[in-house]
């Protein structure tokens, strides 16, 4: 009988593993829901023999891999994708479609594999007798919590067709609000590489020919000091040129280190959160994202707990994940929301009073709604703000640079000059 490692929630919200036995991912989803839990995950697993074996089993075993279990990469379907199939689902269960028939049609329009691969294993599992949501949490890669949650209180309340709408909109709004920052990012981002690139190829390649012209005509006189300076970078880099890489490496993989430690993630971000230019985008794109996730889960049904805990694994920002496990474990104790929200001190007064008025007048999913598009029009406002402003600083940088590396070539020059007077 084959085994399974599981992912599931409990009732509290906890994530809790194990391993079970059944026949099958049916039988073994039917299992994890009796003990009072909801699948996320579920992997099928061979447990190791204490023995040698023999037959098929040990010449697995003896050639060293199983032909079996190769893969090309797991299946996951892109978010650009996902939002696709989502929207055409709920337009195929609105015309009345069945579901599976709905899951078949999208199969068979699929042009990419791995998209006809998790559809067609969608469909199986729910042909078998498992919810939808059951089916889709077989794949946690593809669909997070957020996904699943909807999912599940979508088919609860019978309009699963509402609910994959919401989805497809939350995702349309959450790509094109994230489009909006990466675009702030890359030009400056562009601009910074191509100097950088500048800036090392005149000191490999112009400055060093300066210091054959030095040495000759000044005849071991001092050099000024940001002279020196200039011909001893280039000299690192081109007759040193490991130091630099090894600099610039050690600080890529320093970085990537600390942001997998949870203090180190702690620390980057709020570095982001706060620093110039760039933090107000980042907290309102933070805020956004949150009012929306936390405003899409209530409105479809999902419990408040649920919902808190499903925004605070998807915010992406520790900084913002921290102030909303205190106001989930506020509202465990019977508190509201507005009170833990304004007490973490992350959230901007305006959105603290738009919560407590939902909250008072039974709107709350409506209201997080009206924030989320409040500061999704501040992040394009911030965002066109920015480009305007970082034009212009960046020709200022740039001249800086520039004018540094000649006045330091120009000042020895000058006594040249003056010796051959």
């Amino acid at each position: 009988m084959p085994h399974y490692n599981y992912t599931a929630m409990d009732a509290k919200g906890r994530e809790l593993k194990g391993k079970l036995e059944a026949a099958n991912e049916a039988e073994a989803i039917a299992a994890i829901k009796k003990m009072g839990m909801y699948p996320s995950s579920l992997q099928e697993f061979t447990p190791k023999s204490k023995g040698k074996g023999s037959g098929s089993a040990a010449k697995k075993k003896e050639g060293g891999f199983d032909l079996n279990n190769i893969s090309f990469g797991p299946k996951v379907i892109a978010k650009k994708d996902l939002t696709v199939t989502t929207r055409q689902l709920a337009i195929l269960l609105s015309a009345g479609l069945p579901l599976i028939r709905s899951l078949r049609t999208l199969e068979k329009q699929a042009k990419r594999p791995e998209i006809r691969s998790i559809l067609c294993e969608t469909a199986d599992t729910v042909e078998t007798g498992s919810t939808f949501a059951e089916a889709l949490a077989l794949n946690p890669k593809t669909f997070d919590k957020l996904y699943l949650n909807m999912i599940k209180a979508g088919e609860a309340s019978g309009a699963l067709e509402i609910i994959l709408d919401r989805l497809a909109a939350f995702m349309e709004k959450s790509a094109r609000i994230a489009g909006k920052v990466k675009s702030a990012m890359v030009y400056p981002a562009v601009v910074l590489s191509v100097a950088g690139l500048v800036g090392v190829g005149l000191l490999i390649f112009i400055v060093p020919n300066f210091k054959k012209i030095f040495s000759e005509l000044l005849e071991g006189e001092p050099l000024p000091a940001l002279t020196q300076f200039l011909l001893d970078m280039s000299d690192i880099f081109k007759e040193k040129w490991y130091i630099p890489v090894a600099t610039v490496f050690g600080i890529v993989v320093f970085f990537k280190v600390l942001n997998k430690t949870k203090y180190g993630k702690y620390g980057l971000d709020w570095v982001k959160y706060n620093m110039p230019l760039f933090g107000p985008i980042i907290s309102r794109t933070a805020i956004s994202r949150f009012s929306r996730t936390l405003g899409t889960l209530l409105s479809s049904g999902v419990p408040i707990l649920q919902s808190l805990q499903i925004v605070k694994e998807t915010s992406g920002n520790e900084i913002v994940a921290t102030g909303i496990q205190k106001v989930y474990d506020a509202v465990k104790e019977g508190e509201g929301i507005a009170p833990p929200l304004e007490a973490t001190k992350i959230f901007p007064q305006m959105v603290v009073s738009m919560v407590e008025v939902g909250e008072e007048t039974g709107k709350l999913p409506e209201m997080m709604d009206k924030i989320a598009d409040t500061y999704e029009e501040e992040v394009d406002n911030a965002v066109s703000a920015l480009t305007s402003m970082i034009e212009p600083l960046m020709i200022v940088g740039m001249a800086v640079i520039v004018g540094t590396a000649v006045i330091a070539l120009f000042m020895p020059l000058v006594k040249i000059i003056e010796k051959m007077g």
